[in-house]
C-alpha cells in the first residue's frame, strides 16, 4: 500500500498516515484504526508497534483506504473525538468516500476510542470492531443502528475481558447488534495481533455499509 504521512509540529495535534492501495479501485471504504496507550506522542514509528498499521508496514494490501492517526501523547483518544471526526471528515472528502462505507476500529485505548467515537457519532460509522476495549455501558442505546464486531482475548490482564462483555451485552439489550469473538487462551497484546493477523475481522469489517447491516441476524460468541 502506498504511504503518505502527515506530521505536526504542534505537541497537541494528531499525526496521522492514510494507506491507500496500489492498485486503487474505485468506491473504496475508509477503515479507520485506533492504536493503544503505548503508541501515544510524537514519533510516529510507534504506531506501527500492533494492529492495522503492523499488517500494512509488513507488506498487507487491502481493499480499503485506511486511516490511522496517532494520539498526543497528554491525550487518550475519549479525550479526542471532535478532532478524530473533523479529521476524518477531511479524509472522507479528500479520497470521495462513500459515507455509507466507514467502519472503525482499535485496540486497547483505542478500543475504548472506537467504543466512544461511535457513540457520540454513530450515523458515521457502518459498523465497528473494538478490541480488547470498554465503554460507558448506559450509552450504548446510541449503537441500535451500528454492528458491533468485538474481539477480546481470554486471559487479558490489562482490559479484562469483562470491559467488552459488559459492552456487548448492553448494546444487544439495547436493541443493537453486538457480538463478542472471544480469543480463547490470549492475553491483551497478543490477542490484539491474533484478532487482527489471524482472524477475519479485517475482512469483515470492509464489507459493511450503511445500506446492508441487516445481515447481522443476531449476536453471536465464536471461540478461537
Amino acid at each position: 500500500m502506498n504511504i503518505k504521512t502527515h506530521i505536526s509540529l504542534d505537541e497537541t495535534k494528531m499525526n496521522y498516515a492514510v494507506a491507500i492501495p496500489s492498485k486503487q479501485g474505485d468506491n473504496l471504504p475508509l477503515l479507520i484504526y485506533l492504536h493503544g496507550a503505548g503508541e501515544r506522542g510524537v514519533n510516529f514509528e510507534h504506531v506501527y508497534r500492533h494492529g492495522i498499521p503492523k499488517l500494512i508496514k509488513e507488506g498487507l494490501e487491502l481493499n480499503a483506504i485506511v486511516l490511522y492517526p496517532q494520539c498526543p501523547a497528554k491525550f487518550i483518544w475519549n479525550n479526542m473525538v471532535k478532532e478524530l471526526k473533523s479529521l476524518i471528515d477531511d479524509v472522507i472528502k479528500q479520497y470521495s468516500i462513500q459515507k455509507d462505507r466507514v467502519l472503525l476500529t482499535g485496540s486497547s485505548m483505542g478500543g475504548y476510542g472506537t467504543w466512544e467515537l461511535a457513540m457520540c457519532y454513530p450515523e458515521t460509522f457502518a459498523a465497528i470492531a473494538p478490541v480488547a476495549g470498554g465503554g460507558v455501558v448506559w450509552r450504548t442505546e446510541k449503537l441500535k443502528d451500528v454492528p458491533v464486531l468485538c474481539y477480546h482475548g481470554e486471559n487479558d490482564t490489562v482490559v479484562p475481558i469483562s470491559q467488552s462483555k459488559i459492552m456487548v451485552e448492553h448494546t444487544n439489550l439495547n436493541g443493537g447488534f453486538a457480538e463478542l469473538t472471544v480469543l480463547k487462551e490470549f492475553g491483551h497484546n497478543d490477542g490484539i495481533d491474533y484478532a487482527y493477523s489471524s482472524t477475519n475481522l479485517i475482512e469483515r469489517l470492509i464489507t459493511y455499509r450503511k445500506s446492508n447491516f441487516s445481515h447481522v441476524l443476531e449476536p453471536c460468541e465464536e471461540l478461537f
